[in-house]
């Protein structure tokens, strides 16, 4: 019998401050009105204090996640952390996780592929699982955007948050787990959505700091078009590929990036929006985090042998969407 990667478990952590509108119009000329009708962002959740970082945010999941499914730490076989804000250049996010929650000296690594970051990580564990190598692989999307956020730059600064979530990945022979995925890229997105200081092409230096080059750079309008189109032609020809309609999926997982390119999507889907996962307005766009943080807030309403549709959009650019049908 094939073997499937199910997601048998999942918990979310978003720090406690709460950072709103209001607070970011005494910062940058902004205001409540504006952000959300563009974004739909109410409000987004910041990580402070001395030393915390992702891998904070990303072990709180983890270890949530445990104690929820009652797993103990030393029977994980891998840990793959899907980050663009990760701790350190290395050693990697997910190296650190590890420690933090106790689980022994495993392989672990991160994924970097912006805010797809989850689908791609949850692509890459679910081989282990079906291949038969692996029965229990934790895969993760965490980042702390609030590092790399400008809080000058109006544009950007109202869009991103903090926070975390986690899966568990085991091994089913039921028809249910993660069915198919389609995973997309295009480097001519380079300079449309960069973090351009920090990497081996422009090492830190006086200049890279005094350009501001370690924070986002995003060219909204270029990237609002190719989300817009993209995130919903992969969402559209995932469904075509499995033969689903509208009425056979149960739930939309969008990236929580933008209502309006999650609207856009839901449409081209033929869904209506009391199946669309929505939390933007509570937690802004926590990148590689929306996803798992969406099934998190939604778990209770979630049935076993639902059919999920996850879509995301990221710098890169990458895209990508995945067919899962809920396992609990």
């Amino acid at each position: 019998m094939k073997l499937k990667a199910a997601i048998t478990g999942i918990h979310g952590y978003v720090p406690e401050e709460i950072l709103t509108n209001e607070d970011l119009a005494k910062l940058v000329d902004t205001n409540d009105e504006w952000i959300v009708t563009r974004t739909g962002i109410k409000e987004r959740h910041i990580l402070r204090g001395e030393g915390l970082a992702t891998s904070h945010m990303a072990a709180e999941a983890v270890k949530g996640l445990l104690e929820k499914t009652g797993t103990d730490p030393k029977d994980i076989e891998l840990v793959i952390c899907a980050t663009v804000t990760p701790d350190y250049m290395f050693p990697s996010t997910a190296n650190l996780v590890c420690t933090q929650c106790g689980i022994p000296t495993i392989g672990s690594f991160d994924i970097l592929a912006a805010c797809s970051g989850f689908l791609y990580a949850l692509s890459v564990g679910s081989q282990f699982i079906e291949s038969g190598r692996y029965k229990k692989v934790i895969v993760i999307g965490a980042d702390k955007m609030s590092a790399i956020v400008d809080y000058t730059d109006r544009t950007t600064c109202v869009l991103f948050g903090d926070g975390a979530g986690a899966v568990l990945l085991e091994p089913t022979t039921e028809d249910n787990g993660l069915m198919d995925f389609i995973l997309r890229s295009d480097g001519t997105g380079e300079n449309h959505l960069i973090m351009k200081g920090g990497g081996s092409r422009f090492p830190a230096s006086h200049e890279t700091v005094d350009n501001r080059w370690h924070n986002i750079h995003q060219e909204g309008p270029s990237v609002f078009k190719f989300a817009v189109t993209n995130m919903a032609d992969v969402s559209a020809e995932i469904m075509e590929k499995n033969n689903l309609t509208g009425d056979d999926v149960a739930w939309l997982v969008p990236h929580q990036a933008n209502k309006r390119i999650i609207d856009a999507t839901a449409r081209r889907m033929g869904i209506g929006d009391d199946k669309v996962m929505l939390n933007i307005q509570r937690y802004g766009n926590t990148t590689a985090a929306t996803i798992p943080l969406c099934l998190f807030d939604y778990e209770k309403q979630l049935k076993k042998g639902d059919n999920l549709v996850l879509a995301a959009f990221g710098g890169g650019f990458t895209w990508g969407a995945a067919y899962v049908k809920w396992a609990y």
